[in-house]
Formats: structure tokens, sequence, C-alpha cells
């Protein structure tokens, strides 16, 4: 099974000066905690991720007003992305090295054009690769700085 099987497409996206503010609504109406940063609409041209997670770690605990902040302030970036092609244990794979939750999709050119979840894989992937992605991801980190995406 590949990637483009299972992925949600064409994910909302924001760009670099988005407003946190923006995006935080954005992740609310979409019912989603993360959301891919594209150069600009008519690009797609992925350049980083920013999640709910990002905008709490670098932003409130830190004792920053959000409310005058960009995606670029607080985005992780380089985005770690899988390709429409990428085999689903692959996927699983880069989500458990990287203990991420949620990956963008990048084609060829570099372009956003979906978002594989955790709840993806669970409603797709054989139980037993759904519940090693979940173990692994859920490991606890040594630091407190945010994960990549």
């Amino acid at each position: 099974m590949e990637v483009r099987e299972i992925m949600t497409p064409n994910p909302i996206c924001c760009m670099p000066n988005t407003s946190l503010e923006t995006v935080a609504r954005a992740m609310v109406r979409h019912d989603c905690g993360e959301i891919p940063v594209v150069e600009n609409e008519e690009s797609m041209r992925l350049i980083g991720v920013i999640t709910d997670r990002d905008i709490v770690c670098r932003t409130i605990a830190q004792g920053k007003d959000p409310m005058g902040m960009t995606a670029r302030e607080c985005m992780s970036t380089p985005a770690v992305t899988v390709t429409p092609e990428t085999r689903l244990e692959d996927c699983c794979q880069v989500m458990e090295d990287y203990r991420i939750r949620r990956v963008p999709v990048a084609d060829q050119n570099g372009c956003c054009c979906g978002m594989v979840s955790q709840a993806d894989i669970a409603r797709r992937a054989p139980t037993e690769q759904a519940a090693e992605v979940l173990k692994e991801v859920s490991q606890p980190r040594n630091t407190a700085e945010p994960a990549m995406a």
C-alpha cells in the first residue's frame, strides 16, 4: 500500500506570514493539530509545518504574545515529509523515527499534496502496524523542545 491510498488529500495550508490567530482558527475549523506552511498559494511549495504544540511551546510557554506573531515565527522547518509513492511501511517508520503524529505529503516538485495522520494509519493499516506507530510515536522525549511537526 502507498501513502496516496490513505492520505488526506489537499490539506488546509497557510503561508509564513499568516497570523497565529488565523492558523489556530483554521485548526479549530478543520479539526486538525498541524497545518503545512507553504511558500505561497501559487507554488504550494512546502517550507515547514506548524502544530498546536508549536504555538503553545514557542509562544505562550515563553511568555510571548501569540496574537502579534506569524506562522514563520514558530513553525518547524524543514518539514519531515513523505511522497505519495512512499510505501505505508516506510511512512510509518518515518513517523516512528521522528516521533511525529502527522506527516505532510509532498509531490516530486516539493508541493504539499496531502497529509498522513495517526488516524489515517489506524483506519487503513494492519492492526499490528498501527499499534506499533502509536507506541513508538508516544514514547517520551528527552527534551522540552517541541518535536519537528
